[in-house]
């Protein structure tokens, strides 16, 4: 492992950008969830502007369940810490307002918390969807400065709706190229990170991915990684990544969000901050500044540590 300074001034406008960024993707990407590519090209060419419409119907700006669940970890940390029972509680009544757009795993696991009062789901071989990864970006910005602790608190609150090794592994993997991102390291350092996670996971390899975007977790990732790697800004990521379809809103989430660390608020652009909801815009920009004052970087408990490889531990 090695130590790296921080400028928190940027850091803080970078956090931004990953929050916005994720936002931006969720309501990007829900204009084409469920189509097939050649289906997106037959019916906008590229898409590459806000329109909402989509099979959820949603006006422009709109965002989904990526968001709204986000926004749920982000407030609950912010306001009592990290805890797993007051965000399941925040799932609970989230759910109860009857959103249109819930994913079936995270409703089971809500529901068994509703019925059963247990926290934590036991490991299930169904759970290999991508419901709890499109979650990990607050808990990346609350935790900068300490992996352990990112490790920890990921891993308790994706294992509220889906406990799985590969669900775990994404996890892990979003939140350390988030880290790295917003720390300023280069492409190749994320690259670098990548390939050592691939070598654990091999089944993620992305190379010569052209399947479809499904929300099974592998093939999110593949699709996230792909448009991250290949691409040279944060616009061409996104339009990358929604124009594959499939889960076309959690693959752009996912996707904005490393890319708005890396290519930081300037990169995004200018009408794709004006459509999104200007009220999820305004409570993201002030909840990004909250979570990165609850991290250990921000509060100097102990210097920003950078491991030189994947490392999950659960």
């Amino acid at each position: 492992m090695s130590e790296y300074q921080l400028h928190l001034p940027d850091i803080r406008e970078r956090a931004m950008a990953a929050f916005l960024g994720f936002a931006i993707g969720d309501a990007l990407g829900a204009t084409s969830e469920f189509m097939t590519p050649s289906e997106v090209r037959s019916q906008y060419g590229v898409l590459k502007e806000i329109r909402g419409g989509g099979w959820l119907h949603l006006p422009a700006g709109a965002i989904t369940d990526d968001t709204e669940m986000s926004l749920c970890i982000a407030r609950s940390l912010v306001t009592v810490g990290f805890s797993p029972v007051d965000i399941a509680d925040r799932f609970v009544a989230w759910l109860k307002t009857r959103p249109r757009d819930v994913g079936g795993t995270c409703r089971r696991g809500i529901r068994r918390y509703i019925t059963e009062g247990s926290v934590f789901a036991e490991r299930n071989d169904a759970d290999a969807g991508n419901g709890a990864a499109m979650r990990v970006t607050p808990v990346a910005l609350a935790t900068l400065g300490d992996s352990q602790l990112f490790c920890d608190w990921v891993l308790q609150q994706a294992h509220i709706t889906h406990h799985h090794p590969l669900s775990d592994s994404a996890c892990v993997l979003i939140g350390q190229l988030i880290h790295l991102a917003l720390a300023g390291h280069a492409k190749s350092r994320l690259v670098a990170l990548t390939q050592s996670f691939l070598e654990r996971f091999p089944v993620f390899g992305y190379d010569r991915h052209d399947g479809y975007c499904s929300a099974y977790v592998v093939d999110t990732m593949r699709t996230v990684l792909q448009a991250f790697f290949t691409t040279r800004n944060f616009e061409e990521c996104l339009v990358t990544t929604v124009n594959r379809g499939g889960d076309a809103d959690t693959a752009g989430a996912i996707a904005g969000a490393i890319a708005g660390a890396y290519y930081g608020l300037e990169s995004i652009p200018k009408r794709w901050k004006k459509a999104l909801d200007p009220n999820v815009a305004s409570d993201i920009r002030s909840l990004s500044g909250q979570l990165v004052e609850l991290s250990p970087a921000a509060r100097g408990t102990q210097p920003m540590v950078i491991e030189r490889g994947f490392a999950l531990r659960p």
